[in-house]
């Protein structure tokens, strides 16, 4: 099985947010986010796999700024490390003024994806080669993200999470 890049299974998903997404503040609601996050990263899980891939956990998220009815959303998510048969993702989200072009990041989150076979039975996926500084930081950084999960649901035993250890030291 042959490794990849996060460049492979980048996706990027762009759209308007209509009225009917919208709370009572006209802002668009967290979970219609949280949607398409997943539906994004779900696709480069996809992509980086060449699996059937299910949503195994959502890691972390951040709400930095609100998402304005009318707003060009941009979610983009791309494989930040991969395991034996999951794999991290890290998905970044951005509005652009429509005058001016500017961009602004205004979510981030980290999902966790398992390729499955058609029997749900989770399967090996190719390892993954960052190449970029944000890439290598992101690929580093998911071991430990991954030990804390671990530890946290008492998978595993504190003792064996190293690299979180090497945090503290």
């Amino acid at each position: 099985m042959d490794s990849k890049t996060p460049k492979e299974s980048l996706t990027i998903l762009t759209d308007m947010v209509l009225p009917g997404e919208t709370n009572a503040l006209d802002n668009l609601f967290g979970g219609e986010l949280l949607a398409r996050m997943d539906r994004a990263s779900s696709i480069a899980a996809g992509r980086h796999s060449r699996q059937i891939v299910v949503t195994a956990s959502v890691n972390h998220v951040v709400f930095t700024k609100s998402v304005p009815v009318g707003s060009v959303l941009t979610v983009q998510a791309k494989v930040s490390r991969a395991f034996v048969s999951s794999m991290e993702i890290f998905v970044d989200v951005w509005i652009e003024d429509r005058k001016s072009g500017q961009k602004t990041k205004v979510n981030e989150g980290i999902y966790t994806f398992v390729a499955v076979n058609r029997a749900g039975t989770p399967i090996k996926v190719p390892s993954l080669i960052p190449e970029t500084d944000l890439e290598k930081e992101r690929f580093n950084g998911a071991l430990r993200r991954k030990q804390l999960s671990l530890v946290l649901s008492n998978k595993m035993n504190p003792s064996n999470a190293t690299e979180l250890k090497a945090l503290f030291k």
